[in-house]
């Protein structure tokens, strides 16, 4: 008996500019928080939970956010 497709979580993907300068690019953000009246906006808190998380574990401050856009946008 074939199996069922498992279902996949779709992400979206984001580059990340630090206040210190430094970039992150393709930083990934579950697509079902984007969106809606807040837009991209959500992508911003995913990002700094994901930086936290990092923070603690390297035992370093977390970078804050200067700009973020979406992956690939060729926005500037």
């Amino acid at each position: 008996m074939a199996k069922k497709p498992a279902a996949r979580a779709e992400f979206v993907l984001f580059d990340v500019i630090y206040e210190d300068g430094s970039q992150r690019s393709n930083r990934r953000v579950p697509a079902e928080v984007l969106g809606g009246l807040d837009g991209d906006e959500p992508a911003r808190i995913v990002i700094e939970g994901q930086d936290r998380e990092i923070a603690e574990k390297s035992g370093q401050p977390p970078l804050r956010i200067k700009t973020l856009k979406r992956a690939g946008s060729g926005k500037k």
